[in-house]
């Protein structure tokens, strides 16, 4: 059972994006769901 691979440029955007929505107080299940990542992942 395979997934969408993501790119590694696309990992590293979605990674800051998270960092700076934790960094304004933005809970985790909804960084989660504004990036698109599963929860699992």
């Amino acid at each position: 059972m395979s997934g969408k691979r993501f790119k590694t440029e696309e990992i590293v955007r979605h990674l800051r994006e998270a960092d700076v929505m934790l960094s304004q107080g933005v809970n985790v299940a909804d960084v989660i769901r504004k990036i698109g990542v599963n929860k699992i992942t």
